[in-house]
C-alpha cells in the first residue's frame, strides 16, 4: 500500500511545524495470530444492492485444522446479517445445517465432527454484508475502514461515475465476506459477480467467463488459483473504461481502468507497467508469479493505492491529464511500489503487522530501483533524499522499525516502515554488495514463496548468501529506534601532517557502521571507508598535506541519519565544483540556499540535475540579479525539463518586470501544467486585472501560496460556487499561516462555511481529523478553533433556515470530527 498520510504529511509539513514525537506503549505487545484454523479455498456469489450499498453473499469456505483437532470454526464477519450456515460437500451441494453464534462482528461455527489436522471440510453461508453499518474508524493511513465502498450509487452526482470498489488491509475485507481476517493466512479463490451489463467488474485472477442474463445483468466469474491472503481479495465495478496494453512476455494481460476522460492518457499513466515487471523479475531472479497485471483508479479513496493480487486499486489522484503528464508523471512511484509488492507482500507476506517491514520497506525501495534503472543514480539518489528527510521529519525517532508494541495496526503503515525502512535496504545493499544482496532477497522470496515471513528470514536468507553475520545489523536497525546522528570535526596535525576526522554520536543512542570518506588533496581524490564503532567518539587520520581542500564524509548519502555541519563556506563551494554524487551536490546547493550563497547557485543552475537547478533558482534573491537573471531567463525558454521552465518563470515573475511580459504570454499558451501556472501567474503578478481571464485555464491547486494569492482576491470578489472545492483544500489552515495571508483566508473560510455544501462540509471534517494527528499541541488548538468557528456560520445559516436538513447534518458533522 502506497500511503496517504505521506500525501498529506508532506502537504502538512509546509503549513506547519513538524507533529510532536508519538512513542509506541511499551506494555503492549501484538503477537503473530494464533492459526487454529488454515483457510484453504474461498468461493463467493455476490450481487449488490446499490441503493442500499448492501452485498448479498453466497460462500463456501474450505478450511482445516492447522495442528491441534478442533470442532469449531471462529470467522470474521463485521456488520453482517447471517441467513444460514451449512456443511456443504465438493460438488459445493448445501448439506445439513450448522448450529452457529454470531455475536461481537464473529461468527462461530460449531462443525458436525472433530476434525484432524489436514482434514478439509467445506462449509457454505449464506449472508447480507452491511459495509455503511460498520462502526469501526479508520486511521492516518487507511482513512475508512468499511471494507467496501458504494461511490455514487444511486447517480445523486451527475458528473462522477458510479463505482464499487472493496479496500482490505488491514482487516476491512471480513465486511464483505466471512473469513479469517489475518495477514498470516492464505487462500486460493473464485467469485461470482452479478453487475448491469453496463458495468466493469474487476477480481483477482483471471476472468474465466462472463454470461448475460437477459434482463440487463451479468455475471463475471474470476479465478485466482494460486494462495494469497484475505486482505488482497478484491471485488471492483463500475463505469470504467478497460485500456489494454501488450501482455508481458506476450503471456500475462495487462489493462488499465480508468474512468471515460483518461482513457486516452491511461498509457502515459500506467504505461511502463510491462517494463517494470520485466526489470523487477530479472533483478530478483524471479518471474513474476501472477496469471495478469490489471490497475484500477478509484473515486473517494481512503489510502494511496493498494496492492490487492493482480488487481491493484489505484486513487483517483494517478488519473492526470496530457498538460499535467506532460511535466511528470506523479503516479510512476506507486505504479512501481504496488508491483513489487506482488513479490513482497502478495508472493511472500509478513506473518504480522508487527513486521509489516518485509512488505512496505521493499516496495518503498523498488522506487529507487526504477528510478535508478531508468532514469539514473541522480534522480533515484533525489527521491532516496526525499523519503529520509520525511521520516526524520515525521517525529517517528523513538519507533523501532519491527515493533509488537504498536497501538492499532494502521500505527505500523508510517514513515518508518516505509521511508526508513527503504533507507535501510539501500544501507545493506551496499554494505553487502549488489550481488550478495539481490541474491539473498531473491531466496527469500524462493523459500517462503505463497507462505509468510519476517525479518529474522530476512537476515538469515542474506547471511547464507554473503557469509557474514547479521545481527548487528538488525539488531540496530531493525530491532531498535532511532538513526545515526553524529557531528563531525577535521582537523590538522602538522606533526604528523595527517587530516584527523572525529566522529562524535550521542551517547544516548550510539551505532556502527561502515562510512565512506572522501578526501581531496593536491588535485587527486581518493575515496576511503572506515568503520564507526558504537561509541561516543571515533578517531581517524588520513595523510595529506597541510592544504588539503576537502574532507567530505558520507559523499553518497548512505547513512541514515543526521549529519552536523562543519565544512567552511569555501569548502562547500570546492564540494559543489568536484562531488559528483547527489548527496554532495544537494547538500553545498542546500548550504548555499540557507546562507544566501550566490557562487554556489550561480553554478548550480546549470547543474546537470534538473532537481538542483529548481533547487537553485528557489534560493536565488536579489543579490546579484545582473549575474543571475538572463541565466533564469534562458531556463525559462530553453531548458529541457518544463518543471525547471516554470521554476525560472516563477523566478523572474517576483522581479514584477514587465520585460518579462511577452515571455509569460508565449508560455501561457504551452501544453504544460506547470508552465501555464508560472506564467499566468506572472501575468497577475503584473495585473491583477488578469486574473479573470487566467483563473480558469490553470490548476488552481498547483499553485503555491504565493502564486495563490495573486488569484484570491478575484475569486473572494466573484463568489462563484465553482471555486469552493479549491477554497476547501486552502482556507481551513488560515490561523497556521503567517499573519499577512490569514486575513483573506479567513474571509474565504467564511464564504465557505455559509455555504450550505454538505458535502464540502465533510471534505472540511474529514480534512481537520486527518491533519490534527501531524501537528503540535498549539496547532491543534487552533484547529479546533477553525471548527468552532465554522459550527458557528453554520448555526448563524440554520437560523435563516431552520427547516434544512442538510444545514443540520453539517452542523453534526462539525460537532463530531474524528480528531
Amino acid at each position: 500500500m502506497i500511503r496517504k498520510y505521506l500525501l498529506l504529511a508532506m502537504f502538512a509539513s509546509s503549513l506547519v511545524a513538524v507533529a510532536q514525537t508519538e512513542t509506541s506503549g511499551r506494555s503492549l505487545y501484538h503477537a503473530e495470530a494464533t492459526k487454529y484454523n488454515a483457510l484453504d479455498h474461498t468461493k463467493l456469489r455476490v450481487s449488490l444492492n446499490f441503493e442500499k450499498k448492501e452485498l448479498y453473499g453466497e460462500e463456501w469456505l474450505t478450511a482445516s485444522p492447522y495442528f491441534y483437532p478442533t470442532d469449531s470454526l471462529v470467522l470474521d464477519a463485521q456488520a453482517m446479517i447471517i441467513h444460514s450456515v451449512n456443511l456443504s460437500d465438493k460438488k459445493g451441494t448445501k448439506g445439513a445445517p450448522l448450529t452457529y453464534k454470531y455475536a461481537d462482528d464473529k461468527l462461530t461455527i460449531h462443525l458436525n465432527k472433530t476434525y484432524q489436522r489436514g482434514e478439509k471440510y467445506t462449509v457454505y453461508i449464506k449472508y447480507t454484508a452491511q459495509p455503511e453499518k460498520v462502526g469501526k474508524h479508520g486511521s492516518l493511513a487507511i482513512t475508512d475502514a468499511k471494507g467496501l465502498y458504494f461511490i455514487n450509487s444511486n447517480k445523486e452526482d451527475k458528473e462522477k461515475p458510479i463505482q464499487v470498489w472493496s479496500q482490505g488491509e488491514t482487516k476491512a475485507n471480513s465486511c464483505w465476506f466471512p473469513t479469517i481476517d489475518e495477514i498470516n493466512q492464505k487462500s486460493t479463490q473464485e467469485m461470482y459477480i452479478t453487475v448491469p451489463n453496463q458495468f466493469i467488474t474487476l477480481s483477482n485472477g483471471i476472468l474465466a467467463s462472463s454470461i448475460k442474463d437477459g434482463k440487463g445483468m451479468r455475471t463475471d466469474y474470476w479465478v485466482m488459483n494460486k494462495k494469497h491472503a484475505p486482505y488482497l481479495f478484491f471485488l471492483g465495478t463500475g463505469e470504467y473504461v478497460e485500456v489494454k496494453d501488450k501482455p508481458w512476455r506476450g503471456k500475462v494481460p495487462i489493462s488499465y481502468y480508468v474512468e471515460k476522460e483518461y482513457a486516452n492518457v491511461a498509457k502515459r499513466i500506467f504505461g511502463k507497467t510491462s517494463e517494470m515487471i520485466e526489470f523487477y523479475s530479472k533483478r530478483l531472479n524471479y518471474d513474476f508469479p501472477w496469471q495478469k497485471y490489471h490497475q484500477i483508479t478509484a473515486q473517494e479513496y481512503v489510502s494511496g493505492a493498494m496492492e490487492n493480487t493482480t488487481a491493484v486499486l489505484h486513487s483517483s489522484m494517478a488519473q492526470q491529464d496530457a498538460e499535467a503528464l506532460n511535466d511528470q508523471n506523479i503516479w510512476e512511484a506507486t505504479v512501481a511500489h504496488e508491483l513489487f509488492h506482488h513479490w513482497f507482500g502478495d508472493l511472500v507476506t509478513a506473518e504480522s503487522w508487527a513486521n509489516l517491514t518485509v512488505n512496505e520497506s521493499f516496495a518503498n525501495y523498488s522506487e529507487y530501483l526504477w528510478f535508478e534503472y531508468k532514469y539514473g543514480k541522480d534522480y533515484a539518489d533525489y527521491h532516496l533524499y526525499r523519503d529520509i528527510t520525511g521520516y526524520k521529519n515525521s517525529g517517528s525517532f523513538e519507533k523501532d522499525l519491527v515493533r509488537f508494541d504498536y497501538k492499532g495496526r494502521e500505527d505500523m503503515f508510517d514513515a518508518v516502515s516505509y521511508n526508513k525502512g527503504g533507507s535501510i535496504l539501500h544501507m545493506l545493499r551496499n554494505y553487502l554488495g549488489d550481488k550478495a544482496f539481490f541474491e539473498g532477497i531473491s531466496r527469500y522470496l524462493k523459500e517462503h514463496q505463497y507462505g509468510t515471513g519476517e525479518a529474522h528470514q530476512l537476515r538469515l536468507a542474506l547471511e547464507e548468501v554473503s557469509g557474514r553475520d547479521l545481527n548487528w545489523f538488525f539488531n540496530q536497525w531493525y530491532f531498535n529506534h532511532g538513526n545515526v546522528v553524529m557531528t563531525p570535526k577535521v582537523t590538522y596535525d602538522n606533526t604528523k601532517k595527517e587530516a584527523v576526522l572525529e566522529i562524535t554520536q550521542d551517547e544516548k543512542l550510539m551505532f556502527q557502521f561502515p562510512l565512506e570518506v572522501d578526501i581531496y588533496d593536491g588535485g587527486k581524490y581518493v575515496r576511503k571507508q572506515v568503520w564507526v564503532d558504537a561509541k561516543a567518539k571515533n578517531e581517524f587520520r588520513f595523510p595529506v598535506s597541510a592544504s588539503y581542500s576537502l574532507i567530505n564524509i558520507d559523499p553518497r548519502g548512505l547513512i541514515v541519519g543526521d549529519e552536523a555541519d562543519y565544512k567552511t563556506p569555501a569548502q562547500y563551494l570546492f564540494q559543489y565544483k568536484n562531488a559528483k554524487d547527489f548527496k554532495s551536490r544537494n547538500q553545498a546547493v542546500e548550504y548555499a540556499v540557507n546562507a544566501g550563497n550566490t557562487d554556489i547557485l550561480l553554478l548550480a543552475l546549470k547543474d546537470p540535475f534538473f532537481r538542483l537547478r529548481i533547487l537553485a533558482m528557489q534560493g536565488l534573491s536579489q543579490d546579484r540579479m545582473n549575474e543571475w537573471i538572463p541565466i533564469v531567463e534562458n531556463l525559462a525558454n530553453n531548458d529541457p525539463e518544463n518543471l525547471v521552465k516554470a521554476a525560472a518563470i516563477t523566478q523572474l515573475s517576483r522581479t514584477r518586470d514587465t520585460k518579462f511580459r511577452p515571455l509569460y504570454e508565449k508560455s501561457v499558451k504551452i501544453p504544460s501544467r506547470a508552465i501555464k501556472v508560472a506564467a499566468a501567474s506572472g501575468l497577475v503578478s503584473l495585473d491583477p486585472s488578469l486574473a479573470g481571464q487566467y483563473v480558469d485555464i490553470i490548476d488552481l491547486n498547483k499553485l503555491d501560496r504565493q502564486q495563490f494569492m495573486f488569484f484570491l482576491p478575484y475569486i473572494l470578489k466573484s463568489r462563484n460556487d465553482k471555486y469552493l472545492p479549491v477554497l476547501a483544500n486552502r482556507v481551513i489552515y488560515y490561523p497556521l499561516y503567517p499573519e499577512q495571508y490569514q486575513a483573506p483566508f479567513k474571509e474565504g473560510f467564511t464564504w465557505l462555511m455559509s455555504t450550505d455544501n454538505t458535502e464540502l462540509t465533510k471534505k472540511v471534517t474529514k480534512t481537520l481529523g486527518n491533519v490534527f494527528g501531524w501537528v503540535s499541541e498549539d496547532q491543534k488548538k487552533q484547529l479546533r478553533k477553525v471548527a468552532e468557528e465554522g459550527l458557528r456560520i453554520k448555526e448563524d445559516l440554520l437560523k435563516k433556515n431552520p427547516n434544512s436538513a442538510s444545514i443540520k447534518e453539517q452542523i453534526e458533522l462539525l460537532k463530531n470530527i474524528k480528531w
